[in-house]
């Protein structure tokens, strides 16, 4: 298995990453593989950079969600790979090109948003092209002609991987390129590649592998680059417990692109099949940051029986993500799981165990 910490960044980590910050990555990389592919409503330079010489073409996308940062912080770590003198990495570069871009939505990144600066999100843009962004990643799809796309996404921690007690830290989706949810051609060799990722990352984070939706809907990207023929695999990066910086999940994620690199350019496909697909289990919505229970021992007012669902929304404040709590639901919770679940006895226990006053605070003025 590949030793990621010898290839982690080091200049990026943590949740907010902005253009700005890159400025080290893209100073290590040979001026010519560098392409301004266009710039953002706000005029932020949009690049791309190529790797490699091989006929199998790879395009790949970062942060077209501007709050999805983690796939970010993979692919410098898959850059750092494959300039070593590794063999794989050599293999990979003599029979693969690659085009990444590695922050679609500059804009959103800076603000840590999902939208951009017009409040559109770019991933339901792609029929009509509204917005800069959208228009630059189409034309570099028209003119580099991938053989293969990666849409790289993070996801929420409510995810799980199954209907089983296990967070989805990575999930895949090869996306429909009709209402009709058809097999085609295309989405098999999309559905082969997330099978091979997923025989690896099984042996790492067993059980922990979710299947995104494939409700059809052809203003995402994914499902018109996949209704255009070329073979698309959504990447999500989840949820690992107590990483909510996920830098363990970024380490999952750079496993995974090089994992599908290599399959790729060995032509290993046609060891897997579509039912190695779908037996990849769907992704659930079973999870709370914080699940708390009996908290009508702290909070007379609540029913008994009753627990409190807490998530926790991401805020940017001076330059850093800070995790703050709020309630989702107050109920009978008892096919849902918690990242952090608690048994109230008192509220100085709670507040022990927590080590989280905000969390106290919530419990203490929640109302049914």
């Amino acid at each position: 298995m590949i030793a990621h910490s010898l290839y982690k960044e080091a200049s990026i980590q943590n949740r907010y990453i902005t253009n700005d910050m890159l400025q080290q990555c893209f100073a290590a990389l040979p001026v010519s593989s560098i392409e301004e592919i266009g710039q953002s409503v706000l005029k932020v330079p949009i690049r791309s950079f190529k790797m490699g010489s091989g006929e199998k073409r790879i395009l790949m996308w970062s942060q077209m969600h501007g709050n999805e940062s983690t796939t970010t912080k993979a692919v410098w770590d898959m850059v750092n790979f494959l300039h070593s003198d590794d063999p794989l990495a050599k293999l990979i570069l003599d029979n693969c090109t690659l085009m990444v871009v590695p922050i679609l939505n500059p804009d959103g990144a800076k603000a840590y948003t999902r939208i951009n600066a017009n409040q559109v999100d770019l991933n339901r843009d792609a029929k009509q092209r509204t917005q800069p962004e959208s228009v630059a990643l189409r034309k570099l799809f028209e003119e580099f002609k991938p053989d293969y796309c990666f849409n790289l996404h993070g996801q929420r921690t409510l995810f799980s991987a199954g209907q089983k007690e296990k967070p989805a830290t990575v999930s895949f989706l090869s996306p429909s390129s009709n209402a009709e949810r058809e097999i085609t051609p295309t989405r098999i060799q999309a559905m082969k590649l997330i099978a091979a990722m997923d025989s690896m990352l099984q042996n790492l984070i067993p059980g922990q592998v979710g299947r995104y939706d494939d409700g059809f809907n052809d203003n995402c990207v994914g499902d018109t680059f996949q209704m255009l023929g070329v073979p698309t695999v959504l990447f999500e990066a989840g949820h690992y417990p107590n990483d909510y910086e996920r830098e363990r999940t970024r380490e999952y994620i750079f496993l995974a692109l090089i994992e599908a690199l290599k399959t790729v350019a060995t032509d290993s496909l046609d060891q897997f099949s579509t039912g190695d697909y779908f037996n990849i289990p769907a992704n659930g919505k079973l999870y709370y940051d914080v699940l708390v229970k009996n908290p009508q021992v702290l909070n007379p007012s609540l029913t008994e029986g009753n627990a409190i669902g807490i998530r926790f929304k991401e805020v940017l404040e001076n330059n850093a993500i800070r995790f703050k709590p709020e309630i989702i639901d107050i109920g009978n919770l008892d096919d849902f799981f918690g990242h952090q679940s608690f048994e109230c006895t008192d509220s100085k226990d709670f507040e022990l165990i927590s080590n989280h006053r905000e969390l106290l605070d919530l419990v203490l003025q929640a109302k049914e």
